[in-house]
């Protein structure tokens, strides 16, 4: 009885672990496909075009508080918009002033709002945040980071994600040393917006 209750506990843990475990991603993607919408973040630097009437619109930086101010238009949201809400948006109430305005925002430098981005942080050579793109892998973050430091303890990393369908953060294994030291392919996972990856040192 006890070796069959240890034997269930065992298989219990084995299943639960391997539930934490994310499936490998491929080092390069054989179709790349779009992710989501582009948020616009704080900081971001953004072009405002305004057809036939190109003085009321130029380069702005959407200040920290998530707004933007144009010609005619005083602190207007925009953090949390795609450029096709916010060009909506300023369309919206440059019809105050002209009829029918064509308005197209391009984002030319991004940062994205902190769920578009991937946060490394701990036993990293520069911890930082770095804006995600489409088919992102742990691998091109950890190129972005510069790497791990000498004191990491890269195979107990973890990464944090926020599952919006529980409304939870989830927790996953990752096997960072065996990615990066041994060229272990199976060790490359698929990175979501929002992951947060935490690196541990090694205790001595």
């Amino acid at each position: 009885m006890l070796a069959l209750a240890a034997g269930g506990l065992l298989s219990g843990c084995a299943s639960q672990t391997a539930a934490t475990e994310l499936p490998p991603a491929p080092f390069v993607e054989n179709r790349e496909q779009p992710g989501e919408d582009y948020l616009i973040g704080p900081l971001d630097q953004l072009t405002v075009f305004v057809w036939r009437n190109p003085e009321l619109g130029g380069k702005v930086q959407v200040r920290p508080d998530g707004r933007i101010t144009t010609p005619l238009i005083q602190d207007m949201p925009a953090v949390g918009k795609t450029p096709a809400q916010l060009a909506a948006d300023i369309k919206a109430a440059l019809g105050t002033y002209i009829k029918d305005p064509l308005v197209s925002v391009i984002v030319e430098n991004f940062s994205g709002t902190y769920s578009q981005q991937v946060r490394v942080v701990g036993a990293t050579e520069k911890p930082a945040s770095v804006p995600y793109r489409a088919n992102m892998t742990l691998l091109d973050a950890m190129i972005a980071v510069g790497g791990l430091n000498e004191y990491a303890a890269g195979n107990r990393a973890r990464l944090v994600r926020f599952d919006k369908a529980t409304g939870k953060q989830k927790e996953y294994a990752i096997r960072i040393d065996r990615l990066l030291k041994r060229g272990d392919a199976t060790a490359n996972v698929r990175l979501e917006p929002g992951d947060v990856i935490i690196i541990p040192e090694s205790v001595f």
